[in-house]
């Protein structure tokens, strides 16, 4: 799975496992994940997020520098995924 696809399955996944209010029509690629001016979320999400991208798409994220780039957005996310398959 890439592409257009891809990102909209992460986009389900993150409203199912973090029950956001959004529609994956509001989320767009490059929204920030984290802090104001985007999808708001936290530390507790993070781990959420984390656990939810490992089930869903076996990504695991084991160092947390590393997390800190991948989980910027739906875009970053995707890449990781794309290119650890």
């Amino acid at each position: 799975m890439q592409g257009e696809e891809l990102r909209q399955k992460i986009k389900e996944m993150m409203i199912d496992e973090l029950m956001l209010e959004q529609s994956p029509e509001e989320i767009t690629d490059t929204i920030p994940i984290f802090g104001a001016g985007g999808l708001g979320l936290d530390s507790v999400d993070a781990l959420q997020l984390v656990v939810g991208l490992e089930k869903h798409f076996g990504l695991k994220i084991g160092n947390p520098d590393a997390a800190k780039g991948i989980l910027e957005s739906v875009e970053t996310i995707a890449r990781e995924i794309e290119r650890s398959v």
